[in-house]
């Protein structure tokens, strides 16, 4: 399956809970490293209070929104970098967020970017970004084999997807409390996961 198959006739809300399981791959000069996702929130446009495209607003910044499904879309959030994977035709300017990734290969890479402890290396959107070692340098370019992409023909099937709330959309009337994060329920690397909910047998996967 191509991603412009695996995109093409999805809703922005059914494309974030339809990429946990997927894995995304990252080249580096040190060799590929590739991650399962586990943590997703869906950004629709125009319509939402909560994302950067509200009412149609376009800047530098948020250009790469505006382009093609596929596309990167790579944003600075103080410190931090936020990973975002367009998901709509050119010009509807929605957008999945990356929040979560289980660590599948070139982990002593991933620990060398991030030295932390692994429950705490890829839980959160900001700490995947550090740990992959990613800057904008990707933003508005398409998902690559060459740079970064999606395997979309090595799947895990999650046991349970479930949903919340989007972190920190605060003040933003209905869309504050709209249930467009998805998560694979029982992951441990998940951003504000509790120890007790962790499935520590099988991370919430079926395979």
């Amino acid at each position: 399956m191509t991603i412009t198959t695996f995109l093409s006739g999805r809703s922005t809300p059914q494309i974030a809970a339809a990429l946990l399981g997927t894995k995304l791959v990252l080249q580096t000069s040190q060799g590929p490293i590739s991650a399962w996702i586990t943590e997703t929130e869906a950004y629709l446009g125009a319509q939402d209070a909560g994302a950067h495209a509200f009412k149609n607003h376009q800047t530098n910044r948020n250009r790469a929104l505006w382009l093609p499904a596929g596309t990167i879309y790579i944003y600075q959030m103080r410190t931090q970098y936020l990973l975002n994977l367009v998901t709509q035709p050119a010009g509807t300017p929605e957008c999945v967020l990356i929040r979560g990734i289980e660590p599948a290969s070139g982990l002593t890479q991933l620990q060398h970017n991030r030295p932390v402890p692994l429950a705490n290396l890829t839980n959160g959107p900001g700490k995947l970004m550090q740990a992959l070692g990613l800057d904008k340098s990707l933003n508005g370019t398409p998902l690559s084999a060459e740079t970064l992409n999606l395997a979309l023909t090595t799947v895990k099937q999650p046991r349970l997807v479930a949903h919340s709330a989007r972190i920190g959309i605060v003040n933003k009337a209905d869309w504050t409390t709209a249930p467009l994060r998805y998560f694979v329920a029982g992951n441990p690397f998940v951003s504000q996961v509790r120890k007790h909910d962790i499935d520590v047998a099988t991370h919430g996967w079926l395979t």
